[in-house]
């Protein structure tokens, strides 16, 4: 009666959680089972909220980027009409303006922020901003070279950042020697700007050329960038379908089935009631007299 007594007790306390197992001891072996199982799932949790966060930061990188594009684009059609030799001083100096301003909007994007007050382009530096303006010249990029990734799976890791460089290219400028200067993204603003503001054609038609550069160094890194999603949304989509069969799996080891768990304990009961009927009925024996 005791030993019938224990089982049901059990049973009922598997139904109230749902579980098969409610203390290790019970079955060690398929506790053990479950918990290397939950690690498991803990561990692909973790690479899901890495993946969203290496698809917020690609996003911000990739609009970002977007919108440089095509502020490079109005600054090409304005460079284009400055180099008319028709226009007044004037005009030139409204159409270096505008230049200006798109430049000091170029500027801006470059040091945007992500969702946490990272700045996207600073590679490691994720407080320093990107590029800083100096005292007697163009902006200056601050960051350092530093490419980070993040692991998004068991064997599986994805770039998380651009440096400035990669995103606003350096020009590569050839002078009358033929000697070759690395030109900054900025730099080559603003002396297409003095170029305009003070009309010197030879300097505002070779900055429409850099600026075909730049749009293409824009160009090259959101390209990148849309194929580092696109492995975010692969990845994504295998995290997924290994979750879900680890929670089929899991499931099959630690939930309860309720239906043949009622099976049991209606057997555990009428195991009970005859037990206590025969003890009632044995009890009443002459022996059992006796031994009173």
């Amino acid at each position: 009666m005791s030993n019938v007594q224990s089982k049901l007790t059990q049973t009922q306390a598997q139904m109230a959680q749902g579980k098969q197992i409610i203390n290790a001891s019970d079955a060690p072996n398929q506790a053990a089972t479950i918990q290397r199982l939950k690690s498991i799932l803990n561990r692909q949790e973790s690479f899901q909220s890495s993946l969203n966060t290496v698809k917020a930061r690609l996003e911000g990188e990739d609009s970002t980027l977007s919108s440089v594009s095509d502020l490079l684009v109005r600054a090409k059609e304005v460079a284009v009409q400055g180099a008319n030799d028709t226009l007044s001083a004037g005009d030139r100096k409204a159409l270096g303006t505008e230049m200006r301003a798109l430049r000091d909007q170029m500027l801006s994007l470059a040091n945007t922020k992500d969702s946490n007050g990272n700045y996207l382009f600073s590679g490691s530096r994720v407080k320093q901003a990107a590029f800083i303006e100096t005292a007697n010249g163009s902006p200056e990029y601050r960051g350092d070279q530093t490419r980070m990734n993040v692991r998004v799976g068991e064997q599986r890791s994805i770039p998380i950042n651009r440096t400035g460089t990669d995103a606003f290219v350096p020009v590569e400028r050839v002078d009358k020697d033929g000697a070759t200067t690395g030109v900054g993204f900025f730099q080559v603003m603003d002396n297409l700007i003095a170029g305009l503001n003070n009309y010197n054609g030879n300097d505002v038609r070779r900055g429409i050329g850099e600026l075909d550069t730049l749009q293409q160094g824009v160009s090259l890194a959101r390209a990148s960038i849309g194929t580092n999603l696109n492995v975010v949304d692969q990845q994504t989509s295998v995290i997924e379908d290994t979750t879900l069969n680890l929670k089929s799996t899991l499931s099959s080891f630690e939930d309860l089935d309720y239906a043949s768990a009622i099976t049991k304990m209606n057997q555990q009961m009428l195991s009970l009631e005859a037990a206590q009927a025969s003890f009632a009925k044995v009890s009443q024996l002459n022996l059992f007299n006796y031994i009173k």
